[in-house]
């Protein structure tokens, strides 16, 4: 019998520690997006499960954990991604016509972890705007993006660039399945020239021969230069090299510092991207720390098709690669009834300071604190001294 007191797989208390850090970043990112304009929104954790999924695709829905409204009878879902929610905010509660920048940050709950020690209840943090198709609104996420990992002190941050209209203009004028263009996806995002050459032997040889050259199109801007020699001519290959060529240009002179990557075959999340697509990589981890794009057929099903771009991040994931935080400065306290002793330690709160009261027998605690000053009576008065 397991212990009553045991979580679930891949589900964790977060302690004192990197809660404060958690917290700390959540504060710190909600206030660089309001200084790009982006507005709050806070949606439910839960919703008929129709709305939630509408237009997300199989894969979201595999996440999604599904129950029974006790009120309605209705079928209801845990969100495991926020983005459908704050398409709907935008098509019908808002309503706007022009560009709206939303932000927001809350959990999100996976019926499965994405990774072998990854998390099934991340927090997630995302920015999106809607109404603007060009180009402009998606330098500006890339640009919220890295400044929120540089916020969160990452370093060796790498930005990998693609576009999910290349693999489409491969396989324009091919009658494929749903079924069969995921197959491909898969085969290219892991890079499996075997797997891609047998899902392909029936199509043409121009075709293949585009499809097996994407496995080789990643490295440095000369990926683009390589790109335009080896992949066919058409409008929708031709716009995504040429709008890639246009934001490296500007992210280069606005983040010298982040290295820029393509990799033309990284798919992940081709269903839902119709444009540009982002990845952010830092020291420590492996995976991508970030993932963005464009995805304009986001708010179609909630009736109005606005241009949309955007990205979300764990912030869980994104402290457990940051540099850990020194302790918070605060001012020890005796504990006692004395009026003035407790009129002052209530007028160091009221201006900003922690004050960490010392309880009758526990006199030298205070874990989360670096208690490097005290509150001591001199000559009759309380006042703040070095320790």
């Amino acid at each position: 019998m397991s212990s009553a007191w045991l979580l679930p797989e891949h589900i964790a208390d977060v302690l004192p520690a990197q809660a404060r850090a958690i917290e700390e970043l959540r504060r710190e990112l909600l206030d660089m997006a309001r200084t790009y304009g982006c507005e709050l929104v806070m949606p439910p954790m839960l919703e008929h499960l129709e709305s939630l999924l509408s237009g997300t695709g199989h894969a979201l829905d595999l996440k999604t954990f599904k129950l029974v409204d006790q009120l309605s009878g209705r079928s209801l879902g845990l969100r495991a991604d926020t983005t459908p929610q704050v398409a709907r905010i935008d098509a019908h509660l808002l309503n706007r016509a022009g560009v709206t920048r939303l932000c927001y940050c809350g959990p999100v709950l996976h019926t499965r972890p994405e990774g072998l020690n990854a998390t099934r209840e991340p927090l997630q943090f995302g920015i999106e705007i809607y109404g603007h198709a060009g180009l402009e609104a998606d330098l500006e996420v890339q640009e919220l993006a890295l400044d929120a990992v540089h916020r969160a002190g990452l370093t060796d941050v790498a930005l990998d660039l693609g576009d999910a209209r290349i693999v489409r203009g491969v396989l324009a004028g091919q009658d494929l399945t749903p079924a069969a263009v995921s197959e491909l996806v898969a085969a290219l995002a892991t890079k499996d020239g075997a797997t891609l050459a047998r899902l392909t032997a029936s199509l043409p040889e121009a075709v293949r021969a585009s499809l097996q050259a994407l496995l080789t199109l990643y490295g440095g801007i000369e990926v683009l230069d390589r790109a335009r020699s080896l992949l066919p001519k058409n409008a929708l290959i031709d716009a995504a090299l040429d709008d890639l060529q246009w934001l490296a240009k500007h992210l280069q002179q606005t983040h010298p510092d982040a290295r820029l990557g393509f990799d033309l075959a990284d798919l992940t999340g081709y269903a839902y991207y119709s444009g540009v697509r982002f990845a952010l990589y830092a020291a420590g981890s492996s995976d991508a720390v970030l993932r963005g794009g464009r995805y304009d057929e986001v708010g179609a099903v909630f009736g109005r098709r606005r241009p949309a771009v955007g990205f979300s991040v764990d912030l869980k994931t994104l402290v457990a690669l940051s540099p850990v935080s020194p302790l918070r400065a605060a001012v020890r306290a005796p504990w006692g009834e004395d009026a003035t002793l407790r009129g002052a330690i209530r007028r160091l709160r009221e201006n900003g300071e922690t004050v960490v009261c010392m309880l009758p027998g526990h006199e030298h605690e205070g874990d989360e604190f670096d208690c490097d000053r005290e509150l001591a009576q001199v000559v009759g008065q309380w006042v703040v001294r070095a320790l």
